[in-house]
């Protein structure tokens, strides 16, 4: 072939090329629902999770308003609002939907049965019956748990250990979720030689009265198991621990942050960046029922010095630097 027969070919060819990549397919826009139970949408927690999800799916090549669309639903904790939330995500038929929580997770799941659902920061979700297993969930939903019971018994050690002198100890929780939690607390609680008072947190005005009830002296001390306390609950807690010079532990940092004496339990944040691996599966071909329920695996120990000073505490130097973090 002559030089000049080549160029006039190739410029022929090089012509076409736009044409034809205008012609392949679009990708489709994928949509993605995404509802918290409880939390409001100003929750500096709330934020901070949504950002953990939508950062990692980002990380995984899923951009909000390029190759995907996020809509937002919130529950406040209000049954008539979770199930008017559930079905406006629903009806929208994304191709998966998070579920921030138990409250959003059982709503979602009366709403459909087909739509992949993922779940954070579920609590006991074979026990609601939302999974058939943990290792084999079936059905449309998986996801990840923010607590596993058995570890519950290590808030009562640690306890002890920062108050050696605790006898009796005020346990609160919530009948809908923190059965579980409790029974793992009672199992251990006769080898420390505790006698353990159930407690309900369903609000600030139940949880004043039943520490009101309960205090007797200085043998007194305080577990919060409820993984789910709003705001005005967790503040009221902290301040009648705070009233009643009782030692305290709590399920999570945010607690010690706000002026509890220490806390041991799981980075809420952390689900639901691992929830957007399993959503960017889902996207990809995979089924949520195939996918395994999975349960924390690090629980960070977080102490307030400034509390322990306050309740005439000295924490002892192992405990210190077992610790995760000391806020001072």
């Amino acid at each position: 072939m002559r030089r000049r027969e080549f160029i006039t070919l190739l410029g022929s060819a090089a012509a076409a090329w736009p044409v034809a990549a205008g012609a392949q397919p679009r990708e489709r826009m994928r949509r993605i629902g995404f509802m918290f139970g409880t939390l409001p949408p100003d929750d500096p927690e709330g934020q901070a999770r949504l950002t953990a999800f939508v950062q990692r799916l980002q990380e995984l090549g899923w951009t909000d308003g390029r190759n995907v669309r996020i809509e937002y639903r919130w529950g406040l904790g209000d049954a008539d609002r979770l199930r008017k939330s559930a079905n406006e995500l629903v009806a929208l038929a994304p191709d998966a939907i998070l579920a921030g929580g138990n409250p959003a997770l059982m709503a979602l799941q009366q709403a459909t049965g087909t739509l992949p659902i993922v779940f954070a920061n579920a609590v006991d979700p074979v026990g609601f019956g939302s999974v058939a297993s943990l290792a084999r969930p079936g059905g449309n939903s998986t996801g990840f748990m923010n607590v596993e019971f058995s570890v519950s018994g290590k808030l009562l050690e640690l306890l002890k250990e920062t108050a050696p002198a605790v006898a009796r100890v005020a346990v609160l929780r919530n009948p809908a979720t923190g059965l579980g939690q409790f029974g793992a607390v009672q199992a251990t609680a006769s080898s420390f030689g505790v006698e353990l008072i159930p407690i309900g947190d369903r609000n600030a005005d139940e949880i004043e009265r039943g520490i009101a009830a309960f205090v007797r002296g200085p043998t007194d001390g305080l577990i919060a198991t409820y993984q789910g306390q709003a705001k005005a609950e967790r503040d009221r807690t902290i301040a009648l621990a705070a009233q009643y010079g009782l030692p305290a532990i709590y399920p999570f940092r945010r607690f010690v942050a706000d002026g509890g004496l220490m806390s041991f339990g799981t980075d809420q944040a952390e689900p639901y960046r691992l929830a957007a691996g399993y959503v960017d599966r889902i996207l990809r071909g995979e089924k949520a029922g195939n996918l395994p329920v999975q349960a924390p695996t690090k629980y960070e120990l977080v102490i307030n010095l400034q509390t322990a000073k306050k309740l005439g505490l000295t924490i002892p130097p192992p405990l210190l630097a077992r610790a995760d973090e000391v806020i001072e």
